[in-house]
């Protein structure tokens, strides 16, 4: 198997196997974050293709290859919060029925439903630091805010977990935690 850095830079001379590969690579990442900001599994799958479409045109812009899964990510939030405010424009305040996910890796059902309880600027925080591994410092560049910010926004979402496992009622506490 052919070292991320490698790969990298090849995708950057244009090799679309490379390209291929990093995408498919990351496609489990992709998924996670995507999925806490957006609730449709087709929304999910327009971001990313719309993110490796934009990765693809501009691979010659990233500086360095290290920081290639930052850069990836940054550039999926950017395209599901693009979704998220078209989508709505358009709901118009009625009530869209949420899909499960069908993704292997959320063994725990539990799990799924304290994201969906948690709002989307603390679900998408929880998910970079636990789920993605990210490091407050690399959320702080993913999202645009501070540091501080972002240990805030963990804080609260830890504070609203701990209310959730305190309380019995899924749906009733999800309406009473949800910001």
């Amino acid at each position: 198997m052919e070292d991320e850095k490698s790969l990298i830079g090849r995708a950057k001379a244009h090799d679309k196997a490379a390209f291929s590969q990093l995408m498919t690579q990351y496609a489990g990442s992709m998924y996670k974050v995507a999925k806490a900001i957006l609730k449709s599994d087709d929304d999910v799958a327009d971001a990313m293709q719309e993110t490796a479409l934009s990765c693809w045109e501009s691979i010659g812009t990233l500086q360095q290859t290290r920081f290639f899964k930052t850069w990836l990510i940054r550039i999926l939030i950017n395209h599901c919060n693009a979704i998220y405010r078209k989508n709505r424009r358009y709901v118009f305040g009625s009530i869209v029925p949420e899909t499960a996910a069908a993704d292997d890796s959320y063994a725990n059902v539990e799990w799924m439903e304290l994201l969906q309880c948690l709002g989307e600027k603390y679900r998408i925080v929880i998910v970079l630091y636990y789920v993605e591994g990210f490091s407050v410092r690399e959320i702080a560049d993913i999202l645009k805010i501070s540091q501080s910010a972002v240990k805030e926004r963990m804080s609260t979402a830890r504070k609203k977990m701990e209310k959730y496992y305190r309380q019995d009622g899924i749906g009733i506490v999800c309406e009473k935690i949800k910001a």
